[in-house]
């Protein structure tokens, strides 16, 4: 063994430094390593020899590409595989932490609630896999890790790349794919092709144990688990544990089944039904729906924004009804060209209806069609084909919302009827301006957002003052400015404020027109009136989506952390994919570890966002995994040099690393005239300068941004780069002024 650990040292030296042995299962010996080329801690997986032999390495590596593309915040991801001498061998981050074999070696059973939520990390794991057609095969307590609290699944793809490289042979070297405890019967036996159900069972099994203490089946031989599992019938669980509620042992029985036709469908069917109904949350109100983005069925592919915008202005019909919860339009378009059905969809997000239709238009002609789904039974309520011209749109918009109406049986006050009757625009031309305008604005980048103006203001000169028109340009020109400066010309930020009055003088109870103003008062620092305007235009529309989101960061800038995470689950109500967990609230709360899966996720669903980015690259560096944190700043340094994110990114990876002079020499004009004007650019323009010994830069940076409106001390005083500061006369001044002004905040 010493001789065979000697010779996998050598293979691999050019790559990774072999450190010691962390554990070993039936198909490989796992080594903590340091990853040479980044400088990092990794696991090596290596293939026991005998099972390497029976194989063809080129198969198995081609077969273990395939879960290399699996990314999600649940699944621990292949970073590496490949051949040296020999030895054939995979790598995967190194997670800190235990499994769920080592926390039931410790503890011998699980607490109820703890268990329950860490099978329902692994169910969405899977089912996401599933959803890509891989099928784990081999879930059992040592593959799911246990890190801060999160449960990652490993290995995954790992049995069928050696099951499909290693065919036959494999029977001869006496080499099991799987664990027998948690195997399916139909996985045991070796009768048909393992599927999601599978994996389902084997799921079962692990929080069977969690629960209990030992698997539904035991026995001292293979045989002898195999005999019980094909000839006895489920044990309950209950029975062993008087405390496991009645739901769980009953999803128990039926993830456990012996046929795989009377098991859970799916393993969010088998998440779902954990839940204890008398200790479940209070059912949520049966109007609520999601509309899901129209399909372009038109000949031009052009036409996609037509269709996107369609589904736009019917969530925001929708919205202004209060007696209907209407999931907004981030999350609504988060699932274009999804493949989910109906029934997983309202779950997800909680809603009882869903409305899906198409968009046809060739050239002036024009047909939609709409239907109503019961989520909770895939019931079809009602399905129509409207047909006509662009002159008609609006009036088909009515028509579909009051349909919706109708058969929800919901009660219009006169100005919800009045609302609902009003056309947004009434010139189709300058309709079709709006339309293509809000399609780019999202795409946060100069040349979109500069793109949207442009239809704007020629919207405007066609259609005249126009409520929409003004709102959507004023938060176009907020869009350089927020949530991070792309330029530094602080008048288009009052051009944006000019344009919320433009509002007001239309409407003065305007809900967009509050939440613009709001948004705009807290990038001038001016918080507690920002929070006036913000709470107006939620109480004028609970569904509106940036006015939540503006009282979720005033209140988290301003120090007071319950009421943010407060209006952060009233946030997650109407836009349930802002971030699964309130990652702005834990990280301005200064648990910067508790943040980083929030902040993952956000980074998964748009990686290639310069936001997304740069905002999961900081979270690690302030969290301590600063090796990680830099691969993605220096990407963002690397890709976009000439933007604000790649000149800061630079900064601060070069202070990172302790190049003193080389950070300050990137410190440009153009970088202080970005940084000056916002408050989040000025308070970590004070943790770099802070980073590189320099206090007095770094208190007037941190003195400016106080100023600014980001007075929460509780942050300050725990944020790292900021602790060499503390004791300094200065520093406890701007200190106390924070605390004051936080403590008069009224959130």
């Amino acid at each position: 063994m010493s001789d065979l650990l000697d010779r996998l040292k050598t293979a691999l030296a050019d790559r990774y430094t072999i450190e010691r042995e962390l554990g070993s299962g039936g198909m490989a010996v796992v080594y903590l390593a340091r990853d040479v080329r980044h400088d990092r801690d990794v696991a090596v997986k290596v293939l026991r020899p005998e099972l390497a032999a029976a194989m063809g390495a080129e198969r198995f590596l081609r077969e273990i590409k395939l879960t290399a593309k699996l990314s999600h915040p649940h699944i621990l991801p292949l970073l590496d595989s490949g051949e040296a001498e020999a030895f054939l061998y995979y790598v995967m981050p190194y997670v800190p932490g235990e499994s769920v074999r080592q926390r039931l070696e410790r503890e011998i059973q699980v607490p109820i609630a703890e268990a329950l939520r860490i099978s329902e990390q692994v169910a969405f794991a899977l089912d996401f896999a599933h959803r890509q057609g891989v099928i784990h095969r081999d879930i059992k307590p040592e593959n799911i890790l246990l890190h801060e609290g999160v449960a990652m699944v490993a290995d995954f793809g790992i049995a069928l790349a050696v099951s499909a490289a290693g065919g036959e042979r494999l029977t001869e070297t006496g080499v099991s794919i799987g664990t027998v405890e948690y195997m399916s019967p139909e996985q045991a036996t070796g009768e048909g092709e393992p599927d999601a159900r599978s994996d389902i069972y084997s799921l079962g099994c692990v929080l069977y144990e969690m629960l209990v203490g030992e698997p539904p089946y035991t026995g001292p031989t293979a045989i002898a688990v195999l005999t019980k599992r094909l000839s006895d019938p489920v044990p309950s669980a209950r029975r062993l544990r008087a405390a496991i509620p009645r739901s769980v042992d009953a999803a128990l029985m039926r993830a456990l089944a012996q046929e795989p036709v009377d098991r859970f469908g799916s393993a969010p069917e088998f998440a779902d039904a954990l839940v204890e109904p008398e200790e479940a949350a209070e059912p949520e109100a049966p109007k609520s729906i999601v509309v899901l983005p129209f399909e372009n069925l038109s000949p031009d592919p052009e036409n996609e924004y037509f269709a996107d915008g369609l589904t736009e202005e019917l969530i925001a019909e929708l919205s202004s009804i209060r007696a209907l919860r209407v999931i907004s339009r981030t999350t609504a378009m988060k699932l274009k060209g999804s493949d989910k059905d109906v029934g997983a969809i309202g779950r997800e997000l909680n809603v009882r209806y869903v409305l899906e239709g198409s968009v046809r238009r060739l050239g002036n002609a024009l047909r939609i069609t709409a239907q109503l789904i019961d989520a909770s039974s895939d019931a079809h309520l009602w399905a129509e084909r409207y047909s006509g011209t662009m002159d008609d749109v609006f009036d088909i918009q009515e028509r579909v919302a009051r349909k919706i109406v109708d058969h929800l049986r919901i009660s219009l006050s006169p100005e919800e009827d009045r609302r609902i009757s009003q056309r947004p625009i009434n010139d189709l031309v300058a309709y079709d301006c709006y339309l293509r305008a809000k399609q780019e604005i999202p795409r946060w980048t100069e040349g979109a957002i500069d793109k949207a103006i442009g239809l704007l203001e020629k919207a405007v000169t066609i259609e005249g003052p126009n409520e929409a028109l003004f709102a959507t340009l004023g938060f176009a020109y907020l869009s350089y400015f927020f949530p991070l400066p792309l330029r530094d010309d602080e008048s288009l930020l009052e051009t944006a404020n000019a344009y919320a009055t433009k509002v007001f003088e239309l409407s003065p109870d305007s809900a967009a027109g509050h939440a613009l103003r709001g948004l705009i008062l807290f990038l001038q620092g001016q918080v507690e009136e920002a929070a006036g305007y913000l709470k107006e235009a939620y109480r004028q529309d609970p569904n509106n989506g940036d006015a939540l989101f503006g009282l979720v960061i005033t209140t988290a800038w301003a120090g007071h952390l319950d009421a943010a995470r407060s209006y952060h689950d009233q946030l997650t109500v109407v836009n349930p994919w802002s971030g699964s967990n309130p990652c702005w609230v834990d990280f301005y709360g200064g648990q910067f570890d508790a943040a980083i899966d929030g902040y993952r996720k956000e980074y998964l669903v748009d990686p290639n966002s310069p936001y997304t980015r740069w905002a999961y690259g900081c979270v690690l560096v302030w969290a301590g995994r600063t090796d990680e944190g830099l691969e993605i700043v220096d990407q963002i340094a690397r890709d976009t040099p000439q933007t604000v994110f790649g000149k800061f990114a630079t900064v601060f990876s070069r202070a990172l690393r302790g190049d003193v002079v080389g950070a300050l020499g990137a410190v440009t004009p153009e970088l202080v005239a970005a940084a000056k004007p916002h408050w989040q650019m000025r308070w970590m323009m004070s943790s770099i300068y802070a980073l590189l010994g320099r206090d007095t830069e770094a208190l007037d940076w941190l003195e400016l941004a106080v100023d600014s409106g980001f007075f929460n001390h509780r942050f300050l005083e725990r944020e790292p780069f900021l602790k060499r500061l503390q004791g300094n006369p200065r520093f406890n001044a701007i200190m106390d002024g924070a605390k004051r002004r936080s403590e008069a905040f009224e959130p």
